[in-house]
């Protein structure tokens, strides 16, 4: 059995030259949850084209963000280091990327020879950082940073409102004009030609690229979709379909009520609250909605790249930086440790050409996390992964050879149940939560219990399985600089690192 954290020390792929290497996409959709596909069990929602994906490919069955929210999520995932490596264990925008991380997925195959490209949501400070892509096209949505800087969304920072001020000659024209907000639990039906949409640009902008490439090297196409984020905007005809649908009921723990004094009831952005079922009703088929327009652009991308003779000699990975709550135990969004907002949908595809090298298409059940990504991408081109990434290659579980680690330690700063870091263990069948502000542990089956409504932690059946997925995190959290361990135990009321860090740098302001 491998490490928890597999340092790799390089690749296992037989080199080649740049010019035979394949090519490789990377489609990173924004806060889709694993669960939200018709491959995944999903009936309530139509995806043909990514089941297609899946099913040609693999299909890592236990993905997740272990950092669930945007920026940490995307910092995982185009360096291929975790939240310990990295230093990034919540939310905040404002940190140069470059100076921080000067080594990342597209700067890797850039200096290996590929043409690397990046359209849509990037999410980097600043705005224009190139991360190791040669070139970008930005829409990275509602950013308040970059819309406070430029009073407003700006063509300096975000090519999408350039292109469609251009293409609609309203020089004001905003993608938040709406009146739906960017975290907003709303929803209503675009109102534009569905060309003029985000998702439609995104995919757009990136077949353009493959008609200008370079035909003399490989390349790496980063595709950022912003959706299914919020503003669930889709078009109408998709809004109106999953409307029209049965209501179906939310899971709902029955641990749920112990988070009570925090709840925000029927407030738009609540991350934690009731709503309304018509209100809930609405949201879905906007999320569902945006999800398959997504599903829909991946089908044109394989027509695509046929129609460039692309299709067999280009791997594509599609990947979700975090999901979204959607309103299970009463919560929305993302940023704590439970399976809507953690779990992740996973795929790769492969030429045949790669195939080779792990065998036939198959569901994988290993944990799996973000940070993975680069390190198998680079397994599979035969490039040596750079010094620091401690990602894994997931060729040997693919091959069915090795499994890549026993459990994954995650964590989030929270403060919609309460101000605290969240910390959890996932193992190949129980996860593990522990707030750190009051100690409250949390235990489930996911075998038994994929919704996670019954918590075991205070099951005396089930004290084994606590205390060893206690010792888990115990040695995940040992020497860390807020003191979450003393003496081989917990310690509850610590500062969460990211607001220790802003403390320290504010009292030097």
């Amino acid at each position: 059995m491998t490490p928890t954290s597999p340092a790799p020390t390089g690749s296992s792929a037989s080199p080649s030259s740049s010019s035979t290497r394949p090519n490789l996409i990377v489609v990173c959709v924004d806060q889709m949850r694993a669960d939200a596909m018709g491959i995944a069990g999903n009936e309530h929602i139509d995806t043909p084209y990514l089941d297609q994906l899946a099913r040609e490919g693999f299909r890592f069955t236990r993905a997740y963000s272990a950092t669930p929210t945007c920026v940490p999520a995307r910092v995982a995932l185009l360096t291929g280091k975790s939240q310990e490596a990295h230093g990034r264990y919540g939310y905040r925008e404002g940190i140069d990327f470059a100076a921080a991380y000067p080594t990342t997925l597209p700067s890797t195959l850039r200096d290996a020879g590929y043409q690397t490209y990046g359209v849509g949501k990037m999410h980097v400070f600043p705005d224009r950082a190139r991360c190791g892509f040669e070139d970008v096209l930005l829409h990275d949505g509602f950013l308040h940073v970059s819309r406070r800087q430029s009073a407003g969304p700006s063509g300096a920072n975000d090519d999408y409102v350039d292109w469609l001020r251009r293409e609609t000659g309203d020089p004001r024209a905003d993608y938040q004009e709406t009146g739906i907000g960017c975290n907003a639990m709303t929803a209503r039906p675009w109102e534009r030609e569905e060309r003029l949409h985000p998702t439609r640009w995104v995919a757009d902008e990136s077949f353009r690229f493959l008609q200008r490439r370079d035909p003399t090297r490989p390349f790496f196409l980063y595709m950022g979709f912003h959706r299914p984020h919020a503003p669930f905007d889709p078009p109408g005809y998709l809004f109106e379909k999953y409307r029209a649908q049965p209501h179906v009921r939310r899971p709902m723990g029955s641990w749920v009520s112990r988070f009570d004094e925090h709840r925000r009831d029927h407030q738009v952005e609540a991350e934690f609250g009731a709503r309304k079922d018509s209100v809930h009703h609405e949201v879905r088929a906007g999320y569902y909605g945006s999800i398959e327009f997504i599903d829909l652009q991946m089908n044109r991308l394989r027509e695509a790249l046929s129609d460039h003779g692309l299709l067999e000699s280009t791997a594509i990975a599609f990947v979700s930086d975090h999901g979204e709550m959607l309103g299970d135990h009463d919560m929305y969004r993302k940023s704590v440790g439970y399976e809507g907002s953690a779990h992740i949908p996973f795929l790769l595809h492969l030429p045949p050409a790669l195939r080779e090298k792990v065998g036939d298409p198959r569901e994988v059940g290993d944990v799996v996390e973000l940070r993975d990504l680069m390190p198998t991408l680079l397994d599979l081109v035969g490039i040596p992964v750079p010094e620091g990434v401690d990602g894994a290659s997931l060729l040997p579980a693919m091959r069915g050879e090795q499994q890549v680690r026993d459990h994954l330690h995650g964590e989030h700063v929270i403060s919609a149940l309460g101000r605290h870091s969240m910390q959890w263990i996932r193992t190949e069948r129980h996860k593990y939560l522990w707030f750190s502000g009051d100690g409250h542990e949390q235990l489930f089956d996911l075998e038994d219990d994929p919704h996670e409504l019954a918590d075991l932690a205070q099951d005396p059946a089930h004290a084994e399985q606590l205390a060893r997925h206690r010792a888990l995190l115990i040695a995940a959290l040992e020497g860390r600089e807020e003191g979450y361990v003393r003496g081989g135990d917990l310690v509850t009321g610590r500062t969460p690192q990211s607001e220790a860090s802003w403390v320290r740098e504010f009292a030097r302001l």
